[in-house]
């Protein structure tokens, strides 16, 4: 199937429906090429995979869908100048109908491979007549019928009534009848056309006729062939005698091969082929000696193809002699090129000399090189465009993907469209919004680096996003510590209430699993909720947010800010929304900033509700919908720059790259200091049993840590002390003494740069020092290494 009838398809959806719904319909039928080219061969079920599609999405049914298509496809085919052929068909509708079969016959030349079907006309009356149509497609008659419709109307000013009155299916072929009813006069016109005819004929002999016609066949009723034009009897000249339906076979019309049937169509074009090749006919070589020996044949294709190009192909007209009660065949042979001549045995001594014949054969050759040149450059530009218009889809995928990360579909579909951004703002009279936040997070993060608190709030609000998924409801904003949600909002639902409800439990219970980097204990979260009227929508110009307004808002946030560690406060409000499955215990009267004295409920739990599976909720592997969200920065790309191996950066480590040249530095024991620095800092590392204390500077260049195992509560002191003579650093343990065996710590001698700060070189040695620290006690008398990244 060509590509233009798809283009036909996609032209109507256009422009009655908008680029968008195109765009709609072309995703749902899973097509990710947004345009078709007119002249390339696709699958059969392109278009009705799409026509299926379209008629679910623009709620219409077949018939309607594919007539309207038929209609518009009059209109479309002009772009490519082929309404002039249209034009040119007949003087009337009823000379158009009567040539509708020879066609796609003109249309051949622009597209060999088209498959057509085959249209005939009988019972012709004032009134109008009967249309014969076949083909080995389907789903396609009301897609004809719409064309034909338009084709009256729109050339002949005539106005057509088409009913169906009989589809029925023969062998591979569909044959359906249509009754047309239209101003039907020009058949009488017909019938007034006195053809002169003398009695006294001039003296031509048949063989002058065969001559005329080279590749003519004449037989009778039994379909016997009683002569052929010379120059057919020149190249097959065993066919004499034979049956017409054994030697050739019936390319067109699709009727049955039958004497009655061509007597019945001799207003249609006929084309035949030889049922075998021009080889196996003639039992040998068609190609003459003196071309033996070049190359004359290269066919286009292989197997099949190549085999049809050695047979040979007539087209022309049936004409019924009465005088001799023999009907024949005035045809002429159908080549593509001169190899496709030669292929069939043919020369051009053989092809007539009164017509254009030979002409054309010949200028045809010489432009068809050029004409190939062209058409491979053409197809090369449209893939090359086709290619881009899919990477520039995909762009727009993504960056559609990742604006509805931020504003609602609907609103983000409203503001792509001009609207101002106040116009997207919505009231909604009842909804519920949800506040959560980290239980001394300010605590939190003075004991923890910076990028393990993003690590931390990163752990904590994917697990947070994914709920919103489960619960569907939706996330306005963070804050800080802060996260915000609600139910209603965008699209109103009725259990907004219990949804927001059941994602509070899912966080209380789910954030048990998010541990605090400084102390491994489990992160407390205290949740506020409450129901209320709200305007939502965007404003302003800049950095768009899809934010919530109003005094529920507020209320919300305070049910939050007077909740306790691991507790869901509710006002009384949800309380009345919520049905007795849910476990609500009275906390009474409190004070309420900006409200006064409020009456407010915990709740507790949810009978019949399902723990959750963390398993999928922390599993870190990327899903299918993650892998095509935009992430134009990853964590890992940001512990790169971290001047210090943090918690990110161990976490998104390579564990298998290949390990620099290091160097080994030795801990040995040496007295006390004689007061202990104050500490001032700390840092987490990813082992979970192990505390890193960092307290001040004790002297230029020196620094001292203290390691402890959570275990067993051992404390160890050491001082870190760089030697830039010796490119060294010198790493001393404090008493008490380490015990027997030596722990030794590898440092990439790059890192011992004299230019390098003694800040920088410590911070990564007590790091990674400490690293050492659980495995060198457990082991004792091993030596343990330790690489600084």
């Amino acid at each position: 199937m060509y590509g233009l009838l798809i283009e036909n398809l996609a032209d109507y959806v256009k422009d009655n429906f908008g680029e968008d719904t195109w765009e709609k319909i072309r995703k749902r039928a899973a097509f990710d090429q947004p345009s078709f080219s007119t002249h390339e061969v696709y699958p059969e079920n392109y278009i009705s995979r799409l026509a299926k599609t379209s008629c679910e999405v623009l709620k219409m049914t077949e018939q309607e869908f594919m007539g309207a298509m038929g209609k518009q496809f009059v209109g479309f085919v002009g772009q490519y100048g082929y309404d002039r052929v249209l034009s040119v068909l007949g003087r009337n509708m009823r000379d158009f109908l009567n040539g509708l079969d020879n066609l796609h016959e003109y249309l051949k030349f622009s597209y060999p491979k088209m498959k057509a079907p085959s249209f005939f006309c009988d019972n012709e009356t004032t009134e109008g007549l009967i249309l014969h149509y076949r083909s080995k497609r389907r789903g396609f008659v009301y897609y004809t019928m719409g064309q034909i419709k338009q084709v009256g109307k729109h050339y002949y000013k005539t106005d057509l009534d088409i009913s169906l009155i009989k589809e029925e299916t023969l062998m591979d072929t569909l044959h359906v009848t249509f009754q047309l009813k239209f101003d039907n006069r020009a058949y009488i016109e017909s019938l007034k056309i006195d053809i002169v005819k003398d009695n006294h004929y001039l003296p031509v002999k048949a063989t002058l006729l065969f001559e005329i016609f080279p590749f003519s066949v004449a037989f009778g009723s039994d379909l016997v062939i009683k002569c052929t034009g010379i120059s057919l009897c020149a190249v097959l000249p065993q066919l004499i005698n034979k049956r017409l339906n054994q030697a050739f076979e019936l390319v067109r019309p699709l009727v049955d091969f039958k004497y009655s049937t061509i007597l019945a169509r001799r207003n249609n074009i006929f084309e035949l082929m030889t049922a075998q090749s021009i080889w196996d006919l003639r039992g040998k070589s068609p190609t003459p000696s003196h071309l033996s020996n070049q190359e004359v044949m290269p066919f286009s294709g292989e197997g099949v193809e190549m085999d049809i190009e050695r047979k040979l192909h007539l087209k022309g007209q049936m004409l019924f002699l009465d005088e001799w009660k023999m009907i024949v065949f005035l045809g002429t042979p159908v080549m593509n090129n001169l190899d496709g001549m030669v292929a069939s045995g043919l020369f051009l001594n053989d092809l007539s000399m009164h017509d254009f014949s030979r002409d054309l054969m010949m200028a045809g050759t010489q432009q068809s090189v050029e004409l190939k040149l062209l058409l491979d450059q053409e197809l090369l530009k449209s893939k090359k465009l086709e290619e881009s218009m899919k990477k520039l889809d995909d762009e727009m995928r993504k960056t559609d993907e990742l604006l509805y990360q931020m504003i609602p579909k609907q609103v983000a579909d409203t503001l792509r469209h001009g609207a101002n951004p106040v116009d997207t703002c919505q009231n909604f009279d009842l909804v519920t919004i949800l506040f959560s936040d980290v239980v001394t997070f300010t605590e939190i993060s003075s004991r923890i680096t910076p990028m393990e608190v993003v690590c931390m709030l990163n752990d904590m609000y994917s697990l947070f996003d994914k709920l919103t998924e489960m619960h569907g409801v939706y996330k306005v904003e963070t804050i800080g510590d802060a996260y915000m949600v609600v139910g209603g909002v965008p699209l109103w639902y009725q259990e907004h209430a219990e949804k927001v409800c059941d994602m509070a439990l899912d966080m209380v219970e789910g954030i048990t699993h998010i541990k605090d980097p400084s102390t491994g204990n489990s992160i407390r979260i205290r949740v506020g909720v409450h129901s209320g009227p709200v305007v939502a929508g965007v404003v302003g110009l800049k950095m768009p947010r899809y934010c919530l307004f109003g005094d529920t808002v507020n209320t919300a946030s305070r049910m939050e800010s007077n909740s306790e560690s691991l507790k869901i406060h509710i006002s009384e409000t949800v309380k009345n929304l919520l049905h007795d499955t849910y476990r609500v215990s009275e906390r009474g009267e409190i004070p309420v900033k900006g409200k006064g004295s409020m009456k407010t409920f915990w709740l507790q739990s949810k009978k019949g509700r399902k723990p959750l599976n963390m398993d999928n909720l922390l599993n870190d592997s990327p899903t299918e919908e993650s892998q095509r969200m935009y992430s134009p920065v990853t964590f890992k790309e940001v512990s790169k720059t971290s001047r210090i191996n943090s918690a990110a950066s161990r976490r998104f480590s390579e564990p298998h790259a290949e390990k620099p040249q290091q160097k080994t530095v030795s801990i040995e024991s040496v007295e006390p200091e004689a007061s202990k620095p104050k500490i001032n800092r700390r840092l987490s590392l990813a082992h979970n049993e192990i505390r890193v204390i960092k307290p001040k500077q004790v002297r230029m260049h020196h620094q001292v840590i203290e390691v402890q195992n959570r275990n067993s509560g051992e404390v160890r002191r050491y001082i870190v002390q760089p030697e830039y003579k010796t490119n060294d650093i010198k790493v001393k343990a404090l008493p008490p003494p380490v015990k027997k065996g030596v722990v030794g710590v590898q440092v990439n001698p790059s890192d011992l740069d004299k230019t390098n700060k003694a800040k920088t070189l410590v911070e990564s040695l007590a790091v990674d020092a400490a690293c050492c620290l659980p495995s060198a006690t457990a082991a004792k008398d091993s030596s343990v290494a330790c690489t600084i990244s």
